[in-house]
């Protein structure tokens, strides 16, 4: 029996790869920063599927969150914010808040839960392609997500002989969050002709899980867009 937990399962690309996995009948444990949030989703996905109530930005709370979870073959952290500033308009409180988020908050879940990982258990963190390409606002968002990198060689160290990379997804044609984006420009500068998908995402983020010979990478999924 396979245990997957996915850290910010409740939506987004996390919900579908929770969907993904509860389909092969894995044990998914699925977490949001409300318990409601994440009992409706786990509800939603259905198969074996439980949702916990963890804030990353309290990373404190954090042990005591997951003090219920049994085991882990998979763990995958996709839990992000928007707190998007600029430099001439820097908000403190929304930097700090970025950054305890994805480093510290991800740091700590790995921790954690590492004394539960099952011999061949392996760590997939979400930073995104902002690391490569700034955006106007991404200042913290293209900082933090560049950390993942530093974050995933140190944890490859650390946590050896468990596996742990990145992957960092560019602009995700069906996301929520620009499937209603009109003329999008980066679709004619997509050496593939169209942006990518969740479900495309979501395979990429299960190959660096299986893929044994596969640790302390990045993995871009975004349709060849950074070589044009």
């Amino acid at each position: 029996m396979t245990t997957s937990v996915i850290v910010g399962g409740s939506g987004g690309l996390g919900r579908v790869l929770a969907q993904r996995f509860a389909d092969r009948g894995d044990t998914v444990i699925i977490t949001s920063r409300t318990s409601a949030r994440a009992e409706t989703a786990a509800a939603e996905i259905a198969g074996k599927v439980r949702g916990l109530a963890v804030d990353l930005s309290r990373p404190e709370t954090i042990n005591g969150a997951l003090v219920d979870v049994p085991e882990v073959d998979n763990l995958v952290i996709t839990a992000i914010t928007e707190d998007f500033t600029t430099v001439a308009d820097f908000d403190i409180a929304k930097a700090v808040h970025a950054v305890t988020t994805k480093l510290v908050g991800y740091t700590e879940t790995v921790r954690v839960l590492r004394d539960r990982f099952t011999p061949a258990a392996s760590v997939v963190l979400f930073g995104g392609l902002a690391k490569e390409r700034p955006y106007p606002g991404s200042t913290m968002v293209t900082a933090i997500n560049a950390g993942i990198t530093g974050l995933v060689k140190t944890l490859a160290v650390q946590i050896a002989p468990h596996r742990v990379n990145a992957i960092h997804p560019g602009m995700v044609g069906d996301h929520p969050r620009w499937r209603d984006v009109r003329e999008n420009p980066q679709v004619s500068r997509t050496p593939i002709g169209r942006l990518v998908t969740m479900a495309e995402v979501a395979d990429a983020t299960d190959f660096l899980l299986r893929n044994t010979g596969v640790n302390a990478q990045d993995l871009f999924v975004d349709g060849g867009v950074r070589v044009t």
